[in-house]
C-alpha cells in the first residue's frame, strides 16, 4: 500500500547531504554550523532565483521588442524605455583635455555637469558632446479588477 506523505512531511537535507537537523529552530536556537548551513543554502537559493529571473526576464524582453505581449491573471507586462546621458571618454579628452576627462571620468557625468555649471568647463560643448543611451526595463503592471 502506497504511504501518504506531504512534501512538509519529508525530510530535508543540507547542502552536505546530511539530514537537516534545525528542524523549526528559530535563528537564536541554531547552533553555529546549523546557522551558516541554513544561510548557504537560502543565499544559494536566492542566487539561483535571481538567475532564473534575469534568464526569463531577458526572454520576455525579447519578445515584447519583438511586438509579442504577455500577461497574467495579476500582471501585464511592458517595456518601459530610459535614457541616460554619458559623455564618450576619447571624445571628451578631444575637446576638454586629459585633466578634465580624468577629473570628470573618474566621478561621473555629474561631476562634469558640475564643471560645467561652475564655468570650468563649456556648458554648450558638454552638451555637444553628450550621448543618450536607451535602455529596456521589463515592468510588470498590475492589473485592477
Amino acid at each position: 500500500m502506497p504511504q501518504n506523505w506531504t512534501p512538509a512531511e519529508m525530510p530535508t537535507e543540507t547542502a552536505a547531504g546530511l539530514p537537516d537537523d534545525s528542524g523549526d529552530l528559530s535563528p537564536d536556537q541554531m547552533t553555529l554550523p546549523q546557522l551558516l548551513e541554513r544561510y548557504a543554502m537560502l543565499r544559494d537559493t536566492v542566487q539561483g532565483l535571481e538567475a532564473e529571473k534575469e534568464e526569463l526576464g531577458a526572454l520576455i524582453k525579447q519578445a515584447l521588442a519583438a511586438g509579442e505581449s504577455a500577461e497574467t491573471e495579476l500582471y501585464r507586462a511592458e517595456l518601459k524605455v530610459s535614457r541616460r546621458v554619458e559623455y564618450p571618454l576619447d571624445r571628451f579628452r578631444e575637446v576638454f583635455g586629459d585633466a578634465a576627462a580624468l577629473e570628470a571620468a573618474s566621478i561621473d557625468r555629474r561631476k562634469a555637469e558640475a564643471l560645467a555649471r561652475a564655468g570650468d568647463l563649456d556648458g554648450q560643448r558638454l552638451k555637444n558632446l553628450a550621448v543618450s543611451k536607451e535602455i529596456q526595463v521589463l515592468r510588470l503592471v498590475p492589473k485592477t479588477f
